[in-house]
Order: C-alpha cells, then structure tokens, then sequence
C-alpha cells in the first residue's frame, strides 16, 4: 500500500513527467519529423544511465552450511552471511537473459516505430488515443494465443473503444491540401502512418503476453525472496534497466540516421537571451547564445521522459493493474488536452467524441477485468 508521500512523489513523476513529455515531444517533432530514432535513442541512452549505478552493489550474500547433532540426529542449517566487497558487481538477475532480450526486440521495435509515425504527419491528438486502444490487441491476441476468457462488458468496452479510434482516425485524416495530387500525396503518407501506428499496437499486444509470461515464472516467485533481503533491488527497476540497456547496441544500425539529424539541430537558429526573462539575464554566460533552442526543447524531452518511465514503473510495481489502467488513461486525457491547448490540435467534434469513447471505453474495460477478479476468487472460496 502506497503511503501519502509515494502517491504525491509517482503521481507527480506521472503527470508531470508524462505531460511535459508529450508536450516538448510534439515540439520536436513538428519542427523535425524525422528525428524519432534519435528521440529513441537519448531517452533510452538516460534510463540506460540512471538505472546503471542501482544495477551494482558492493555486498556479498553467501550460504553457510552449519552442522550440529542433536537428540543423536545430525541436524543441518543454513545461514547467510552478508559481507562488504571493495569492489562493485552486478547484482543477480531475476528474470534469465533469453526472455528479455525477446522483450527487448519487441520494446524497441514499438518505440522506435511510434516515434517515426511523426514523419507521416500524424497529430499528436491521434497518437495519444491511437497508442491507447492496446487493449484491443491485448484481447484478441489473449484469446487466441493464451485462451483468455472476457466478460461482457470488457467485449463492449473494446468495441467503444475501436469505434473511438476510428472516428478520432478519420478526423484527422482530411488534409488541408485544396490540389488532388497533393490531396492524393498527403492521403497516402497518414494512411502509412496510421499502418505503422497499428504495427506498433500489435507489436505493444506480444509485448503484453511476453511480460506477463516472465512476471508469473520469474518476478512473482522471487518478489517475497527479494522483499526479505536489504539490499534487493525492487523488480520494476531491473526491468526498466535491461529493457533499455539491451537495446542500445541496435542503434548503431540507424547511426547515420541520428547523426544526420543531429547536424541539422545544430545548424538550426541558436537561443534568442532577449526573450529570456530580465531577470535572469544578466545571469546567462554568452556561450549559451551559440545553443540552438531545439537542443533545449531536446534535453527537456530527454529528462522528462526518464521521468515518465520512472513514474510509471514506480506505479507499476506497487499498485494494482486496475489503478495503473485508470491513472494513465486520465494522463492521457490530460496530454491530449494540453496539446489542443498549446498547439492547436485537431479540436473538431468527431475528434472529441472519439476520444470520450475511447476514454470511457477504456474504464469500462478496466473495472470489467476488477469485477471478474472479483468473482472468480468469490467462486474459490466457496
């Protein structure tokens, strides 16, 4: 049970780190639409190096075997002793190296996919709602793969939930274009983002049934083991380590990608002090003037989403999957708000019906999945 002070402290890191995320996101990628690997790459390379220094440790567990007799039995106990070492070493993993790296081809095939759907014009409104109708994939592929039964109301919350994601799709898919070959061009490049879009919800459905595979054989039968030990790493933290970790090796396949969108960051219009505050002008050291203002808008996309993935995996790791549902689908609902807000978006009726559907859809499934929980363990215990 989370106290009041790790509610503020994860609510925070979600809300504002989320938020914020989607925000300097959007603004990033409608100057640079074709910088998501190299978004990709910097966000996974920061969790890559904040998790690094929790992934070793400077203590040593080992078994000893003591020996004794008693009432003419030998009897036999075990104790572990916990040393210091001077030099660090890795911690033992929970989950063996097989299983992530299949999570891992998965994880970054899917991020760097909803990260180049920017480069197919798709608004930031329609990649919000579209990345929120996984748990349609996340059915079908449970009730075809691993034989899931659903309930009722979790089968017509998903179908609210499609209905949503097709309105919310087509209203944005009318371009601004008055000529038909250019109407033609910009009808086919959001119809290929919306297919990558689609490809990454699937990719984001194997993800789920992989991850929930590794959760039942690996992270549930060492949780109470690890929550004995001092020294045991919480769970979520190993995970959102590896998974990043593991994948950096495969950017160096898009390295000339990255390194040409950098050049052209650096080659944009550096940071204006004028429209700095007053105040904090004089303050300003006049190398930062040569700083292109999108390695700001960069940096800030960087660290606000480490703090996303950390907000998220705390919440992840200590509530149930229902609060983790509800609390992510209204930071959704406040991201899409927030980018009608500041940049626009598509603010049409279709849009904003779609997104109710979806929303509401989404709770319906959530509180469907409690309710069945519910009954099944009513029915055990009878």
């Amino acid at each position: 049970m989370l106290s009041l002070a790790d509610w503020i402290t994860t609510l925070t890191f979600v809300f504002g780190g989320c938020c914020s995320n989607a925000i300097t996101l959007e603004r990033v990628t409608s100057s640079y639409p074709y910088s998501g690997v190299l978004l990709t790459f910097f966000q996974f390379i920061v969790v890559f190096l904040y998790g690094l220094p929790k992934q070793f440790t400077f203590t040593q567990s080992k078994t000893v075997q003591a020996n004794g007799v008693s009432n003419s039995h030998k009897a036999s106990t075990a104790t572990v002793v916990t040393r210091r070492t001077w030099l660090p070493r890795l911690r033992k993993r929970r989950v063996p190296l097989l299983p992530y790296l299949i999570q891992v081809a998965l994880f970054f095939a899917l991020s760097t996919l909803n990260n180049a759907a920017f480069a197919y014009d798709i608004p930031m409104t329609v990649h919000i709602i579209f990345r929120s109708g996984g748990m349609i994939v996340n059915m079908v592929l449970g009730w075809l793969l691993v034989k899931k039964r659903y309930t009722y109301r979790q089968t017509i919350s998903v179908l609210v939930v499609t209905i949503g994601i097709v309105m919310t799709t087509l209203s944005a898919s009318k371009p601004t274009s008055t000529t038909p070959k250019s109407h033609s061009v910009a009808t086919s490049l959001y119809a290929q983002g919306i297919a990558i879009l689609s490809l990454a919800l699937l990719l984001s459905g194997f993800l789920g049934i992989v991850q929930d595979w590794v959760f039942t054989h690996y992270i549930k039968p060492t949780d109470a083991q690890a929550a004995s030990g001092p020294h045991a790493l919480p769970s979520w933290q190993e995970n959102m380590f590896f998974l990043h970790a593991l994948a950096l090796p495969l950017f160096y396949f898009s390295k000339d990608g990255i390194i040409s969108e950098l050049s052209r960051m650096r080659a944009s219009s550096p940071i204006s002090l004028s429209s700095m505050p007053l105040i904090t002008q004089p303050y300003m050291p006049s190398c930062v003037s040569s700083v292109p203002l999108i390695f700001v808008h960069l940096f800030a996309n960087t660290i606000t989403q480490l703090i996303c993935v950390i907000g998220v995996n705390r919440l992840t790791g200590r509530v149930s999957s229902l609060s983790v549902t509800l609390i992510l689908s209204v930071r959704k609902a406040v991201s899409l708000l927030l980018s009608v807000a500041v940049y626009g978006g598509q603010a049409n009726i279709q849009m904003w019906v779609g997104a109710a559907l979806v929303f509401l859809g989404t709770v319906g499934y959530s509180t469907g999945s409690q309710s069945k929980r519910t009954t099944q363990s009513k029915d055990k215990e009878d």
